[in-house]
């Protein structure tokens, strides 16, 4: 890129995507392709990546799980969004958003769709009436909580998390600005956590769910590799809440599900059944023998 100052132009046109999301952006919205999607034998049907906001449904999925309520099993299929799945005619049919995670309960005639990680967290909390107060100030504060996450995450991920670790020339502006922008939303949390257990106060709930996978493996040195840059060990009481958070069963089993990439061990590319966690998906579909 030349470093001559840009001027808009009268009228923006595409001239072409570049970097590591190259392939799959464009200004338009749509099917590229026909694709039906799979369905497995629980009601529940997740379509889903092991990204940030995708494993925020599978961490609440499996936290129903752990409570005790069994209409919470599901099947979770993985769309590879690198393979442009996202945008095939099945999916864009329960997301016209093109974007991961997207739910269909087919409890219910006609099967209902959701969208949004948000959306379906609130979706999930109210059909198994769990993990979201019913009463306030505890529900308003859980809400803003949720709400303060689906507002404030873009400017870690689409905006620090994208000019700092994929943007294919760095540009001092975007990651100052974003930088600085990331560091005052971990003070916010350090600050609130400074006085409060989890984000709604004393219990754990799906604004924790929400929150953890962005901002806690962000202090965790899990997300962009940007810890030591944001000198994230300064924010200790975000650290003790995701600390807290990891060690929870439901949230180790849910960030595996889904999972394409990083260590094998920590993968687990469809979900289908508890006794996946013990003989990973892939691993099972690769021992059983044709048409069995």
């Amino acid at each position: 890129m030349s470093d001559t100052p840009y001027t808009p132009p009268k009228i923006w046109s595409s001239k072409g995507a570049a970097g590591q999301f190259a392939s799959i952006n464009r200004p338009t919205a749509g099917a590229t392709h026909e694709a039906t999607l799979q369905v497995g034998r629980h009601p529940l049907q997740l379509y889903s990546l092991a990204t940030p906001n995708g494993v925020k449904v599978t961490i609440m999925l499996e936290e129903l799980l752990a409570l005790g309520h069994v209409g919470a099993e599901y099947d979770a299929w993985p769309i590879h969004i690198m393979k442009g799945e996202q945008f095939g005619s099945g999916f864009v049919e329960i997301n016209p958003n093109s974007k991961i995670p997207a739910l269909v309960d087919r409890s219910q005639t006609p099967a209902l769709r959701l969208f949004e990680s948000g959306s379906i967290l609130v979706y999930l909390a109210e059909k198994f009436g769990a993990l979201l107060p019913t009463t306030h100030p505890a529900r308003s504060e859980c809400l803003s909580w949720l709400f303060w996450q689906m507002g404030s995450a873009p400017f870690l991920g689409g905006g620090f998390g994208h000019f700092y670790a994929y943007a294919p020339t760095k540009i001092e502006y975007a990651i100052d600005r974003y930088a600085m922008e990331v560091k005052r939303q971990l003070d916010v949390l350090d600050r609130h956590l400074a006085q409060a257990e989890y984000l709604a106060g004393s219990a754990y709930t799906i604004a924790d769910i929400a929150t953890y996978p962005w901002y806690g493996a962000l202090v965790q040195g899990e997300l962009y590799s940007a810890g030591e840059f944001l000198q994230v060990d300064q924010y200790r009481h975000v650290r003790r809440w995701a600390e807290v958070i990891a060690a929870r069963p439901a949230v180790q089993r849910g960030r595996k599900v889904n999972r394409i990439f990083g260590a094998p061990a920590d993968q687990l590319h469809e979900r289908h059944d508890a006794s996946d966690f013990d003989l990973r998906t892939q691993d099972k579909l690769a021992t059983t023998p044709p048409g069995g």
